[in-house]
């Protein structure tokens, strides 16, 4: 090991590992800031001018895109016909790159960024540089990543040298950066122009943790994170108390969350195996969580709990009378906090649940495929409301209806959810017909379906729904229509009195 290129945009613990290479008795090539900083700590380097002859031109943009420098990386030092190329060029190899890029991610996600900023944030020499030195890798040692400094200078001092599988574990390592690094470009650049349905996609996530297995024991599993996310993300929250959170958790929380964005009014979430078991609103996050609870205390036990307003001392006294997984709010006053961290185990989650939340696409694993599609953000909103029976809802009925909606949304398909009062009575979740469906829910509620309204996630194929609903004493409808039966389910829904909705949208969830 002779000599080593370094260039890099993270400066984190380059002078003394640069240090160290020099005092192996390696010589040390250097561009712009990072040869700034190492002559400033003593360490004297060789400007990558003085290698390649040729000036840094255009802004820095050529510099190292030149054959003094890859004819030095991708040289097989065992192959006679290259090392003799070299030195009838008077080229020297070099042995050890570090280089890591400029900070692209960083650049876009800084407030008032602009295009023309981003560009110019986008490497161009050192993924060169990168890619050559890990295809060569039996010859040339590179490094992207201040966590292998260490490993790098024990084998040197060890061998003079660094092994071959360490020398493939870094060139994976460089192909997974610069990969992530491209792959965060395309998707700026596409959403820039806002081109869908592309000929290739290429995803990239970064590491947050290791999860101690996936949906069961004998299963692994890792969590990732998108590298720009909103602010409303579960992968932004901070866990504040109780064990790690495991696979089964984080879809969970995902669920819940996604279910209280939904409301502006406070509101508290409950969720079992990823749909909701319990709904409550109220003037006060206590009521709203006393109704969340009575919609169905039996499920709750064990679940997920998630609430659009800071846990105060005598919400948190009330959920503390059970077992729960987890917590997730906005903020926890202390007296809240002192209650709740008695649990040894419950796991407690602050995040801003209220943030705003970009719209994303969708992205769902097949065996041996992907599937992509737009979130569902349709809201009443933007639906195209119809009242198609002789009787309108009444004012309350309106409020049932748009609760039962929100959550709806949210439930496995087929699905029934009956609502009344600011809180659900009764779920029907992943069946597979829709009276089935309708039959768990109405169950479930018992006399709570007296005066209650329904939402449906699809429409009726026959009126039998309406009839069940009916009987068991529901007088409002909401569903989207669009059956070639839909006047069967008008005529049955006139015939009890029942006011029903047409929203023209279903919400099927897979």
């Amino acid at each position: 090991m002779k000599r080593a290129l370094v260039s890099v945009s993270n400066k984190e613990g380059i002078v003394p590992f640069v240090s160290e290479l020099v005092q192996l008795g390696i010589e040390v090539i250097s561009t712009g800031g990072t040869k700034k900083l190492l002559e400033e700590n003593g360490v004297h380097v060789t400007g990558i001018s003085d290698v390649t002859g040729f000036p840094e031109i255009m802004d820095g943009r050529v510099k190292t895109l030149h054959p003094a420098i890859h004819g030095g990386l991708l040289a097989v030092r065992s192959n006679e016909a290259h090392m003799q190329q070299l030195a009838e060029n008077q080229i020297k190899p070099i042995d050890i790159v570090v280089v890591n890029l400029y900070p692209f991610k960083e650049t876009i996600t800084k407030e008032g960024t602009t295009f023309q900023d981003a560009i110019e944030n986008i490497d161009i020499g050192g993924p060169a540089m990168l890619r050559a030195s890990a295809k060569n890798h039996e010859d040339v040692v590179v490094v992207v990543d201040p966590s292998d400094y260490e490993v790098v200078l024990r084998e040197l001092k060890e061998t003079s040298d660094v092994k071959l599988e360490t020398k493939k574990r870094l060139a994976a390592k460089v192909f997974r950066h610069t990969a992530h690094y491209d792959a965060l470009i395309a998707e700026f650049l596409t959403n820039e122009v806002g081109e869908k349905d592309l000929e290739t996609i290429t995803v990239t996530f970064e590491k947050k943790q290791s999860l101690r297995y996936g949906e069961n024991p004998h299963q692994e599993a890792t969590f990732y994170q998108k590298p720009v996310r909103p602010k409303s993300s579960l992968t932004e929250a901070i866990q504040l108390h109780g064990k790690e959170l495991s696979y089964n958790n984080i879809k969970d929380a995902d669920a819940a969350l996604q279910i209280v964005k939904e409301f502006d009014e406070p509101a508290v979430v409950a969720v079992k195996h990823m749909n909701p078991c319990g709904v409550g609103t109220g003037g006060s996050i206590f009521e709203a969580y006393t109704r969340a609870y009575e919609a169905d205390s039996t499920s709750i036990f064990g679940g997920i709990v998630a609430l659009n307003r800071e846990v105060d001392k005598e919400t948190a006294e009330k959920m503390h009378e059970i077992f729960l997984e987890i917590i997730i709010a906005p903020s926890f006053t202390q007296e809240a906090l002192d209650i709740l961290t008695s649990k040894k185990n419950l796991r407690l989650l602050t995040l801003d649940v209220n943030a705003p939340s970009e719209k994303e696409r969708q992205l769902t694993s097949v065996h041996g495929g992907l599937l992509i599609q737009d979130e569902d953000h349709f809201g009443l909103k933007d639906a195209n409301i119809t009242v198609p029976t002789k009787r309108e809802p009444t004012e309350q009925e309106w409020k049932d209806l748009k609760l039962a909606w929100k959550v709806v949304k949210h439930v496995k398909s087929n699905a029934i959810v009956l609502a009344k009062d600011e809180m659900t009575v009764g779920v029907g979740a992943g069946q597979m017909n829709r009276v089935g469906a309708a039959k768990i829910a109405i169950d479930q509620a018992g006399e709570k379906a007296k005066g209650s309204a329904l939402a449906s996630d699809a429409f009726f194929p026959m009126s039998d729904t309406v009839e069940a609903a009916a009987k068991a004493g529901v007088t409002a409808i909401i569903q989207p229509g669009g059956s070639i039966r839909d006047e069967e389910s008008i005529q049955k829904a006139d015939e009890y009195g029942i006011a029903m909705v047409f929203t023209g949208v279903r919400h099927f969830k897979h």
